[in-house]
């Protein structure tokens, strides 16, 4: 590829959905502004490759570049501004405030939740140890006056991928979609409403089910969504299929790079097989996971991905370059696959005392039905994303969680406000 992964998806079109990222961090006290901006522009220094500017090279291929600019704090506005505008001097985040809330904005182009959220935790720790005066035992948080790790700014290439014959063959069913909802959140004005939830379950009482049943996390939201799913979807539709993205940093080498590259995990679910046991389908969902996740098998998607980035850069011109891009897109171009829902998570990173501070945070991305799972301390925080204002699919998900002995608060619904790009058109 002639330039950085970081770039690529600042080709694709925005026109229904922005490719950015909001993660909400509730508090427990009320946000001092004032400190939270020093905090913010002293934590960037700490990630030299999130303060950039976009650019244009005479081929019509977008560059990053430095931008010592000031990271802009501002209270929570009714209209988010774009990222890579004069409002945001020209960053690619920024953040903003509202009572007990943080909200950071980051476009996805440069990074996913494993990349994100190290920035956001050094944020929220210069935060309190400024306004609280304190010292705090957080020793995996990334201080502002630590040396980048290891291969943190490196960026994975074509060559890095096997080219093993995969073990296992995806075998992904056409997954139907909650359609009418799509549809109305896209383009009905009297129904579209992009709003999320928050769910917040005690971690314990979690992971004592799911270890219980022969599963991980994340297959078991799989198994709990896919039951969501099932009291939902006409009786015609026979296979639900859930989807998840998985980075593939580790398996390339590249443990500790910022970059964003994903496979995707798909599970097929047999209606039919919803109702049996917990533990029957903790094994089957955990082995499809398993088998996906294989470097020989996800590898192979990851190369598709690459192979398309290849193709743009083939493109001369920004013109034609978006052109391909919109056309073949692995997420949205003719030839994407999805999902019946989506279900990501980031995983457990230790936020010390830190925690002490913050009752939950949750990412906020676009979609329908699409879910973002994340862990902080003693809590599971599962953040719901909707189109349109309902409550059926989370009293449901409380119904099936209370089935096999869990509860749950839910808190919301929020508005996204999940702003978009601009940059450069040539």
């Amino acid at each position: 590829m002639k330039y950085s992964v970081d770039t690529y998806r600042l080709y694709q079109s925005e026109k229904l959905f922005s490719h950015t990222v909001r993660i909400h961090v509730r508090m427990k006290d009320s946000v001092d502004i004032n400190v939270l901006d020093h905090a913010v522009n002293s934590a960037i220094r700490r990630y030299p490759y999130f303060a950039v500017r976009v650019t244009v090279d005479d081929d019509g291929g977008y560059l990053l570049v430095p931008n010592d600019q000031r990271i802009v704090v501002m209270p929570t506005p009714r209209k988010s501004p774009k990222l890579g505008s004069n409002s945001v001097n020209h960053h690619l985040l920024f953040v903003d405030c509202s009572g007990n809330d943080i909200f950071f904005n980051i476009s996805h182009t440069m990074c996913g939740g494993k990349g994100l959220l190290p920035w956001v935790m050094t944020n929220v720790y210069e935060y309190v140890k400024e306004k609280y005066n304190v010292e705090l035992y957080a020793p995996e948080i990334r201080k502002t006056d630590s040396n980048l790790l290891p291969g943190e700014t490196l960026e994975p290439t074509i060559d890095m991928l096997t080219r093993e014959e995969p073990i296992y063959k995806r075998n992904t069913q056409k997954a139907p979609v909650l359609g009418l909802d799509y549809l109305n959140g896209l383009f009905n004005p009297f129904k579209r409403d992009p709003n999320y939830l928050v769910a917040v379950i005690n971690k314990a009482d979690l992971l004592k089910v799911s270890k219980a049943n022969d599963s991980s996390v994340l297959s078991f939201f799989f198994i709990i969504f896919a039951r969501v799913m099932d009291k939902v979807f006409p009786e015609k539709n026979r296979v639900i299929v859930g989807e998840a993205a998985h980075n593939m940093r580790d398996s390339v080498g590249l443990p500790n790079t910022h970059c964003d590259f994903l496979s995707h995990v798909y599970v097929n679910f047999d209606r039919d097989n919803l109702n049996d046991d917990l533990e029957k389908l903790g094994t089957c969902t955990r082995g499809q996971i398993i088998l996906q996740t294989d470097p020989t098998v996800s590898h192979e998607q990851v190369r598709e991905l690459f192979e398309l980035y290849e193709a743009v850069d083939k493109e001369h011109g920004l013109k034609a370059k978006r052109k391909y891009m919109a056309d073949h897109s692995l997420s949205t171009g003719k030839d994407a696959q999805h999902g019946s829902f989506i279900v990501n998570y980031t995983g457990q990173m230790d936020w010390g005392e830190i925690s002490d501070y913050v009752d939950w945070y949750a990412f906020v991305i676009e979609g329908h039905f699409t879910v973002e799972i994340t862990a902080m301390d003693d809590k599971i925080i599962v953040g719901f994303m909707q189109l349109i204002k309902t409550d059926r699919y989370i009293n449901i998900f409380r119904q099936e969680l209370k089935k096999v002995g869990i509860s749950c608060t839910i808190e919301g619904p929020f508005p996204k406000r999940l702003p978009k790009h601009e940059v450069p058109l040539k």
